[in-house]
């Protein structure tokens, strides 16, 4: 599916040619970790199967973007989040060929529950199982702010998103979340990626990793997730940083959507400032191939 070096294609034919070889070493591979700090490239074996380029004004390409905007949990959203979402242009927009999520200190009411922020967060109308996925994109850099990249099931019941029951109708973590970047609030120099599943079980799971970011509220990076039947990896910037094997004892084998958004305060934003006013997160592109 990726690019292959000269060297690692002849190492793969010398392999392929035992098949006891190969079932010990896919046997291996379901076992370990693969930690690996190689990079990947995209080679001309991907085709793109879906993007947003950013190319047009207003409003997120309806045609691509749902707002989800129904908090799941009692009129608020988990992880003790302070935020609501809206489908509004003030909180999600399109202008100068980029995406802007900006999240605002406002009194915002929804059925009778009011917050004093608001922000956005938008799921993909596309799934898909295995392939990469590039987001280049600036973050937020105030305290509080708790922007991720990210994917989650397609089977997953929670109320507002776009798929409905559409693949199935199974809870978190049983349909697997993919965190390819999420950064805290009071962290800006670095970012984590992170997994949360079930396993066989029905046992709560998660593995992660932070990696070190200069300048992720100036600058474009560029935040990838790579996945196939075998291994899973986050990247920044064409390096990778955190892998694990995909085995039978993970969701992973089902279709997943993209979700961005920028929450505040909760778990991972932390404390907001009392002079807080609004934050951005800027999306350059996003592009899926397989």
């Amino acid at each position: 599916m990726f690019k292959i070096t000269p060297l690692l294609f002849i190492f793969l034919v010398i392999t392929c040619s035992s098949d006891d070889k190969e079932s010990e070493e896919k046997q291996t591979l379901n076992q370990i970790e693969i930690p690996t700090k190689e990079p990947y490239l995209i080679g001309e074996e991907l085709t793109l199967i879906w993007s947003d380029e950013f190319d047009y004004e207003g409003s997120p390409n309806i045609d691509k973007w749902h707002h989800q905007t129904i908090p799941p949990n009692n009129g608020s959203w988990w992880n003790d989040e302070l935020q609501h979402y809206t489908d509004r242009l003030e909180n999600s927009y399109v202008d100068n060929g980029t995406l802007k999520i900006k999240a605002l200190k406002e009194q915002y009411e929804i059925d009778g529950s009011s917050k004093s922020y608001t922000s956005a967060r938008l799921n993909s109308k596309f799934s898909f199982r295995y392939g990469r996925i590039d987001v280049r994109a600036k973050l937020p850099k105030g305290a509080g702010t708790w922007p991720a990249i990210w994917t989650l099931g397609a089977n997953i019941n929670e109320v507002g998103n776009y798929f409905g029951n559409q693949f199935g109708n199974v809870g978190w973590p049983a349909c697997g979340e993919i965190d390819i970047m999420e950064q805290t609030g009071w962290d800006k120099n670095s970012i984590g990626g992170h997994f949360h599943w079930a396993d066989n079980s029905g046992n709560y799971q998660n593995k992660g990793e932070k990696t070190d970011i200069e300048n992720s509220s100036d600058e474009f990076h560029t935040y990838s997730l790579i996945w196939d039947s075998a291994k899973i990896s986050i990247l920044l910037d064409d390096q990778t940083f955190f892998s694990i094997s995909n085995t039978s004892n993970n969701p992973y084998d089902n279709d997943h959507y993209l979700l961005i958004n920028i929450a505040i305060g909760g778990n991972l934003g932390g404390d907001v400032p009392s002079n807080f006013s609004e934050e951005i997160m800027e999306i350059d592109y996003i592009r899926i191939y397989q």
